[in-house]
Parts: structure tokens; C-alpha cells; sequence
């Protein structure tokens, strides 16, 4: 019996290891690890734990708590705690019950995570961009936009308070969590929505709250699940603002017109309850017919009319005066006015109703065209002045056009333009009247007479004399005499040989003769060439008097013309002598018988030669003025002897003739 006890009293080596290894088996003190601890003691704001061997820490005691929350931590109770350094410069553990908790959630909340599952938190501060939540130790980032579905204005009431979090990101190496409250609650709102949906119907009646009111709309609650209620489902007539129908709180009584599966969402109408008034809408206003109606609507296009309750008729623009064009339609009627209108057209499957104001009163443009004829004089002031022409104010508030063509017989559009200025009164001619297409064509120059057909009906080759006006590089202006016409002779029609088409060669005021070689009507312009009348009279004189085959000039020719027409003279002078002495010798031959027929023989050979002796003087002087002149002066020379040839042919004849009346 007493070798046990000495056993026990005195162990061995082996025994004291095993002693050892049990008692650190238990308790491992390494560093950065969660230990199990007891507490012993508090005081104040610290727990004293005791984590063995002696060792022991200090923890806060706001670490055994929420966020929040007072702590209930006691003297006895076993905790976690994190063990930093098992000892410090005090000889006492480095404990943390945050970090304990910590690593236990990191732990817990990765397997969450994986799983896709929920975890509580409490959302105990706010940062920036959102709040701060404990997630039973570990603390995540919720952002503003997850908090909720809709933007919360008031946070109060979810401070401190568990709630279900869904994890969306974490990243342990750096300490970051981000969870979102707001897809716990489109869950939610999912199954049920999906409940509430498989229970409604389209065309089912329901009552519900409205919710919220929008600009285009107003949201009623269905008893979890909101429908919208569009502005144009409100009443069959115009709704400016849905706060005219219905205001938020109240309980409305709504059909369902539309539920989409997909989005789930359900659209919502009231006007619908209600009888369609565009049912039979074409029978109640036929064509052409005039009504009466209230002004409800005013646009930038037209007026909406509202003929009764939920029938609304367009005024467009241009259906709202004959005269006023581009003008807004406010400033021809004007909200809540009762205007009188005629229904134009009716279309019951798009809902449209067109309507005409002007069509009430009488169309100017056809009262204008009825009581002006073509070629009538008006006056007016000039509205307008554009790029094309004047418009020109008339009777009945409808304007006339003066075209540019219109404006004067002889200058262009463009300066004639230039003498009219807006508000100056002016006088016209009216061309056309077209009511339908509401045209009205005037003109200027027609209150004076065409200057084509007061020029003595002027013809292209018609020869013309010209004043000159004015003088330029390219050419001469001229004016027609006797006449208001002006036009224009180009450099290249001034003369037929190219050094002469010098048009500083003329003054203003001189005359110069030409031909007309082009007339434009429509322009009422007049092409004159005087290159062309030296080519008209020179092919004229050729024609008469020779050619310039031979190598004769034109004056060559027209000087033997000259000559020709000189001898021309003294021949009919020799010829009258003759013709009175061959005269009496008939007479002389009939009463004395041969013997005066052989006298008449005779009396020619004297004539003959005296002729003959003529024709050798003059060409005696012909030589002499051949040797003074050039040489192509020789067809001159023989144009003069030819016209004495011509002189001697009479006397000849008369002899031949004088000879047969001896024989007879």
C-alpha cells in the first residue's frame, strides 16, 4: 500500500509529461486563434477572462453586445474571444470578442454566400453612399439604392432593427461585404405579385386605392400588387392632369384592360366603365354639317372643339381662316370660346373628327375672282417684297402676286424691282383668278402698251435704225427711234471685219443702222446686228451689179453701179431723140414711096458712125482713166463700155427696121 502512494507523491519524468500534454491539449494559446474563456470578474466598462494558465484578459463590454443593445454578459458565463498575444508588456492575454465573432460570421456568412441564402443584420450607421450593417460581427456596406424598392426619404425605422439580407459581394482579403435589402423585398413583392396576378383577369372590375399621381397617370394599389390607371383611361374627354379625375387616397373603381405576364405589369381604365360616345358618332355629325362646340384645347396645329362629352373635333391651321396663313391658332380663337364649325371629315375607327372654321364664312378668293375678270384694274399696298416678286393687298384681305416678269416691258425683274418699297400703293392688271388653287396673278407692265406691238409689228430682218445710249467694252445699249424699246448690239455684231468692232469708235447720240436677227417674245428682248446688214447689202449688190468671183472688191462693184446708172441717163436721152425721127421717116416712106426708103437707108450709116466715133472717144478716156486708177478699176471700165454698147443697140435696130419697112 505504500508504494502507490510514494508513486503519486513523487512521479517520474513520464508522468509529468503526460500531465502536461493533457493540460495544454486542452487549452491551445496560439496566437491569431478563437479560445474558449471564462469570465471572473467585471469591472466597470471591462470583463476579466480567464483563458488558462494562469493568463488572463481584458475585453470591452460593449464587445459582447449588438450594436445598439446593452450588454448581458456575467460573472461565470463562457465566451469566445480572439486571442492577439498571449502576453503583453502587463503580463495579461490580448483578447477581442469583436474579432472572436468576426471570424465565426466570416465563416458563416461564406457559406451563405455560396448557398445563395439570406442572413439578419442590423443596419446601426450611416456613411457615405449608404449605411453600415452588423452582420452577427462582421460588418458589410449597404448602398442607398439596395435599402429599398422605392427611395426611402425616413431611415429611422429600420435602424437597429434585425432584418433579412441578401450577400452580393464579399471579398474576405480585404474586408469587404455588400448586402442588399431591396432584393429580399422584390422576392417578396414577387410571390406575391404572382399570387395576386393568377387571381385577375382582363376585363375584370376591382376596387382599389390610388397610390401615387404622375404627370401621365396615377398608380392604384390592388391590395399588394399597383396598376396604372394612363391619363387617357380616365374619361372619354380630354383629361389635362390626372388630379382632375382622382386624387391620392381615394378609392376608385377600375377596370383591368391590360395584364402583361412577362412584366406583370397591369394597366387599368375607367372611361371604360362608361358608354362610348364615339359609337354612332358618324350618323350624329354627317358631313358638311354645322355645329356648335366649346374651345377645350389649343396647339401649335389647331384647336380641339369638344362637340359633347367625349367627342372632340380638330381645327386644323389651315382650316381656320382663307387669309391668315402661318399664324397661330390662338390668336383666332381662344380657350373655352363656343365657336360654330362645319364638319369636314369623320373617322369613327381612329377617333377623329376634322372641323373647319373658315368654311363658316364666305371664301374671299372666290367672291375676288367672281367680281374681277381677267384684264381688270385693282390697286392695293405692297404686303410684301420677296426674291420672285410683290405681294399686292386686295379687297377681302386676299393678296395678288406681281411676278418679276411682270414688272416692266424693257427692264429685268431684278431692277425694276428696285422702285417698289413695302406700303407703297400700286396699280394692276389682273392675268389669272384661281379661287381654288387661292391664286391671284397681277401685273405692272400690262397697264402700258407692249412696245413689240406698238413698233410697227417689227419682224426678224427688218432693217432699223438705232440711237445710241450707251456706250461699254462689250458693246453698245441703243434705243429704237420712234420707239421705247432698248436693247443691246454685241462687240462681235458692230462690223463685218474684226478690226472695225471697236466700240469706242462710237458716241452716244450717234445713230447706226441695223438688222433685227432675233426677236424673243417672252423676254421681250430684240437682237440687232449691224455685222449682218453689211452682209445683207453686200450680198444684195452683188445680186445686181456683179460678183467677186473675178476678184472685184465691193466697192469695185458699187462704183461701176454708180457709173452705169450715170451712163443710164444720157442713153435714155439719145434714145428719145431717136424714137420721134424714126417716126416721121415711116411716115415719109408710106407717102414718097422707094425713094424715101433709100433715103431712110441712108440716114442711119451717119448715126452709126457718129456713134461708132462716141464710142471710140470714150474709150480713148476710159484708157486715160485706166492708166490714172488701179488696176481693178478694169471692170469698172467695162461695165462703162458695155452701157455705150447698149447706147448704139437702138439706133441699130431702128436702121433694121426702117430697111424691112422699104421692103414691105
Amino acid at each position: 500500500m505504500n508504494q502507490p502512494q510514494a508513486s503519486e507523491l513523487n512521479p517520474t519524468r513520464d508522468d509529468f509529461a503526460a500531465l502536461l500534454e493533457e493540460t495544454m491539449g486542452e487549452s491551445s494559446l496560439a496566437e491569431g486563434s478563437v479560445i474558449k474563456g471564462k469570465v471572473i470578474a467585471i469591472e466597470k466598462d471591462l470583463a476579466v477572462v480567464d483563458v488558462g494558465l494562469k493568463t488572463e484578459g481584458r475585453v470591452p463590454l460593449k464587445e459582447f453586445s449588438l450594436p445598439g443593445q446593452v450588454s448581458s454578459i456575467s460573472v461565470g458565463d463562457d465566451v469566445e474571444v480572439y486571442l492577439e498575444r498571449v502576453e503583453n508588456a502587463l503580463g495579461e492575454a490580448v483578447l477581442s470578442r469583436e474579432k472572436a465573432r468576426r471570424e465565426e460570421s466570416w465563416v458563416r456568412l461564406e457559406e451563405k454566400f455560396k448557398k445563395n441564402e439570406r442572413c439578419e443584420g442590423v443596419i446601426f450607421n450611416r456613411v457615405k453612399g449608404g449605411f453600415t450593417v452588423d452582420l452577427d460581427g462582421a460588418v458589410a456596406f449597404l448602398p442607398g439604392s439596395q435599402v429599398d424598392i422605392r427611395p426611402v426619404r425616413d431611415i429611422g425605422p429600420l435602424m437597429n432593427t434585425p432584418q433579412p439580407f441578401l450577400i452580393l459581394k464579399m471579398d474576405r482579403r480585404r474586408g469587404n461585404i455588400v448586402v442588399s435589402r431591396r432584393s429580399i423585398l422584390e422576392e417578396a413583392r414577387a410571390e406575391q405579385r404572382n399570387e395576386i396576378v393568377a387571381q385577375l383577369e382582363e376585363n375584370q372590375v376591382i376596387e382599389g386605392v390610388v397610390k401615387n399621381i404622375t404627370d401621365y397617370g396615377a398608380f392604384i394599389d390592388l391590395g399588394g400588387i399597383d396598376g396604372l390607371l394612363h391619363v387617357t383611361d380616365m374619361a372619354w374627354r380630354r383629361v389635362s392632369h390626372p388630379s382632375e379625375i382622382v386624387n391620392v387616397g381615394d378609392s376608385v373603381k377600375v377596370q383591368i384592360i391590360r395584364i402583361n405576364p412577362d412584366t406583370q405589369r397591369i394597366s387599368l381604365g375607367i372611361k371604360q366603365l362608361e358608354a362610348d360616345p364615339w359609337e354612332g358618332v358618324e350618323a350624329k355629325y354627317p358631313i358638311g354639317n354645322r355645329i356648335s362646340g366649346t374651345v377645350t384645347n389649343i396647339t401649335d396645329y389647331g384647336a380641339f372643339v369638344e362637340l359633347e362629352s367625349g367627342v372632340e373635333g380638330l381645327i386644323h391651321v389651315s382650316e381656320m381662316s382663307w387669309t391668315k396663313k402661318n399664324i397661330h391658332p390662338g390668336k383666332i380663337v381662344s380657350t373655352s370660346q363656343e365657336v360654330e364649325v362645319q364638319v369636314l371629315e369623320v373617322d369613327p375607327q381612329k377617333r377623329r373628327i376634322s372641323l373647319g372654321l373658315k368654311q363658316i364664312q364666305e371664301n374671299p378668293w372666290t367672291a375676288f375672282a367672281d367680281s374681277h375678270k381677267s384684264g381688270a384694274e385693282v390697286e392695293g399696298a405692297i404686303r410684301n417684297i420677296t426674291e420672285f416678286g410683290l405681294f399686292v393687298g386686295l379687297d377681302g384681305g386676299v393678296d395678288g402676286m406681281v411676278h418679276l416678269s411682270d414688272l416692266d416691258w424693257t427692264r429685268t425683274g431684278e431692277e425694276a424691282i428696285q422702285d417698289f418699297k413695302k406700303g407703297d400703293m400700286v396699280k394692276a392688271v389682273v392675268l389669272e383668278a384661281d379661287a381654288e388653287k387661292e391664286r391671284i396673278s397681277l401685273g405692272i407692265k400690262q397697264l402700258s402698251e407692249d412696245p413689240l406691238k406698238g413698233s410697227g409689228g417689227l419682224k426678224k430682218g427688218t432693217r432699223v435704225t438705232c440711237e445710241i445710249t450707251k456706250v461699254t467694252d462689250k458693246g453698245l445699249e441703243v434705243k429704237l427711234s420712234d420707239s421705247d424699246m432698248t436693247t443691246f448690239i454685241r462687240r462681235s455684231d458692230l462690223s463685218r471685219e474684226r478690226s472695225e468692232q471697236r466700240p469706242e469708235r462710237f458716241a452716244v447720240g450717234e445713230k447706226v443702222d441695223g438688222v433685227i436677227t432675233q426677236i424673243d417674245v417672252a423676254a421681250r428682248k430684240l437682237t440687232i446686228s449691224v455685222k449682218a446688214l453689211e452682209i445683207v447689202e453686200e450680198k444684195e449688190a452683188v445680186k445686181q451689179y456683179g460678183s467677186t468671183v473675178s476678184g472685184a472688191s465691193l466697192g469695185d462693184i458699187l462704183g461701176a453701179a454708180l457709173d452705169k446708172a450715170k451712163d443710164g441717163d444720157e442713153d435714155e436721152d439719145a434714145e428719145a431723140e431717136a424714137k420721134p425721127k424714126k417716126a416721121k421717116a415711116k411716115a415719109k416712106s408710106k407717102d414718097d414711096g422707094e425713094d424715101e426708103a433709100a433715103e431712110a437707108e441712108d440716114k442711119p450709116e451717119p448715126k452709126k458712125a457718129k456713134a461708132k466715133a462716141k464710142s471710140k472717144d470714150d474709150g480713148e478716156d476710159e484708157a486715160a482713166e485706166a492708166e490714172d486708177k488701179p488696176e481693178p478699176k478694169k471692170a469698172k471700165s467695162k461695165a462703162k463700155a458695155k452701157a455705150k454698147d447698149d447706147a448704139e443697140a437702138p439706133a441699130e435696130d431702128d436702121g433694121k427696121d426702117a430697111g424691112e419697112a422699104d421692103k414691105a
